[in-house]
Formats: structure tokens, C-alpha cells, sequence
């Protein structure tokens, strides 16, 4: 297996800072965040996983920083794992500005979301938001098909592929050469959670990449008519909801050689404990 890290946790870290760290704990790669970085959020606090980060990489910067980011991973021995890109299937122009950078850096995959999110309220559409991006992606891979990236599909929740079968839905559509899923078990068991073994050989090559971290869930208060509320909090992969082991197991089964990065938005641990443990924990459950 080919552990990584992604730099949406790593906001406070400029791009050396953040291979030299990834390097020393024994990380295989890094999956690099390509996000504009908000107008007022350096002047209003700290370094933030959605906020202001320090490495700054955005769709406008992607393609000029290429033959940096190259040295640099060259030089400590990391391979880029993929783009932790914000875009839309829909939003052409800033999908072609990834993709140009994406190319120029020489990353195997970039994530691109569906057309609009699903808020679960009345007014949402699924058959829409499902024919627009099934529309988007197609256009989008009128310029990405044979270029060597990958468009994946996270399976998150707030969106019309919370599991892997809604994904499979979309992305079924086109060839596993061209497209993929993030699977992201760290998500689905919140929302979207399907039995592993299923989900993993259901998916087979539309695996593109994985997410991992640690979830789970705390009673919180009760509403008008005694209903639990449940809140979810982050935490060690060890501690969490989810079966690591099993997921690695099926991994192996399908001989799924690509990455898996890790994703811990602990803010009270430190980044040394939390991704040494992480690797550490991930070594030693190795099938």
C-alpha cells in the first residue's frame, strides 16, 4: 500500500515545510490542495484546513508552480498522490486551468465535484443536479481524456454520491481509464455507508484514490419530541466507527496499487502524533 497525506490538513506548513515532514515520517506521497485562498482570511487569524494556508496553490498558480513542486517532491523522494482541487463539473474555464496545472505537475488524478450540492431540502432535484453532472463531466473530458489525469468523484456527504453505488451511478457513464471515485469511508459512515467488501468490488477500477480518517459518533441533545441529535467528532482511525483492516483486506483483493491519503482534522493533536500514529497504525494493520 502507498500511503499520503493531504495538505487541506497541513494549512499552516508552506510546500517544503510540508514535504520535508511528510518525508521524514515515511510517507510514500502528498496530495497537494489547489484552493484560492480566501481575500480576508490571512488578515483575519491563523491557517485554517478551509481558511488561509500557506502554501498557497490555486488554479491560478498551479501551472507556474509545476517545476517547483516537481524539484521538490524529486528531492525528498515523495510522489504526488493527486489534486485536492475544488471545482465544479460545470465551471469549464476553472477546470481547465487545474487540468493545465495538473498536467504541467504530473498529477495521475484531480477531483472534480458534481454540478450543485444536495442539501436534503424540498427543493432539491436530484434527476437535475444527476443530468448535469453526468452532462458536465462529459464536456470536462472532452479536454482531459488522454492527457494521463483523472477526473474522481469524492463520495461525501451533502452531495448526490454520498455512497459507492451513487457514485458508480455517475461515473459508470464513462470508461475507468478517464474517470474515478475517491472512496471515502471516513465520510460514508456518516452518510452514504455500504457494506465494504460489496462497495470495494462494485467499484473495482473506478477506485481512482482513497481518503482515510478517523469518525465517529456522540449523542448530543434530544429535540422537542425526544429524538437524539447526533453530533460526529474526529479521532484516530483506531478509535473510529469504521473497519480499516477490512477495507485493506478488499483493497488487496482487487490489487488496488494506487493511494490512500490521509485526512485527520484533529485541531488538538499535533501533526507529529496524528500522522505518525496514523502511518504507524496503517503498517501494522497491513493484510
Amino acid at each position: 500500500m502507498k500511503y499520503s497525506v493531504t495538505t487541506v490538513s497541513l494549512p499552516e506548513m508552506d510546500l517544503l515545510e510540508q514535504v520535508r515532514f511528510l518525508s521524514r515520517l515515511g510517507y510514500d506521497g502528498i496530495e497537494l490542495r489547489v484552493r484560492r485562498n480566501p481575500d480576508d482570511a490571512k488578515a483575519s487569524g491563523s491557517p485554517s484546513p478551509w481558511g488561509f494556508h500557506k502554501n498557497d496553490l490555486s488554479p491560478d498558480n498551479l501551472a507556474k508552480r509545476a517545476s517547483e513542486i516537481k524539484d521538490v517532491l524529486s528531492d525528498h523522494g515523495l510522489a504526488l498522490a493527486g489534486l485536492a482541487s475544488y471545482i465544479k463539473c460545470t465551471d469549464l474555464e476553472e477546470f481547465k486551468k487545474v487540468l493545465e496545472g495538473a498536467v504541467a505537475v504530473g498529477a495521475p488524478a484531480m477531483r472534480v465535484s458534481a454540478a450543485a450540492p444536495f442539501s436534503k431540502l424540498d427543493s432539491d432535484n436530484y434527476a437535475a443536479i444527476y443530468g448535469e453532472t453526468v452532462a458536465g463531466y462529459a464536456r470536462c473530458l472532452e479536454f482531459s481524456r488522454g492527457s494521463g489525469v483523472k477526473l474522481v468523484l469524492e463520495t461525501h456527504g451533502g452531495t448526490i454520491h454520498t455512497s459507492a453505488s451513487l457514485a458508480l451511478r455517475i461515473l459508470g457513464n464513462f470508461s475507468p481509464l478517464d474517470v474515478g471515485a475517491i472512496f471515502d469511508p471516513n465520510n460514508m459512515v456518516m452518510d452514504g455507508f455500504e457494506t465494504t467488501g460489496v462497495a470495494i468490488q462494485m467499484l473495482g477500477d473506478y477506485i481512482g484514490h482513497c481518503h482515510i480518517a478517523g469518525h465517529r459518533p456522540i449523542a448530543g441533545e434530544r429535540d422537542a419530541n425526544g429524538t437524539v441529535q447526533w453530533k460526529w467528532e474526529c479521532c484516530s482511525m483506531a478509535e473510529g466507527l469504521y473497519n480499516f483492516p477490512e477495507m485493506l483486506r478488499w483493497l488487496k483483493n482487487i490489487r488496488y496499487q494506487k493511494f490512500i491519503t490521509i485526512e485527520d482534522f484533529r485541531m488538538d493533536v499535533c501533526n507529529e502524533l496524528k500522522y505518525q500514529e496514523a502511518i504507524d497504525y496503517l503498517k501494522k494493520i497491513e493484510p
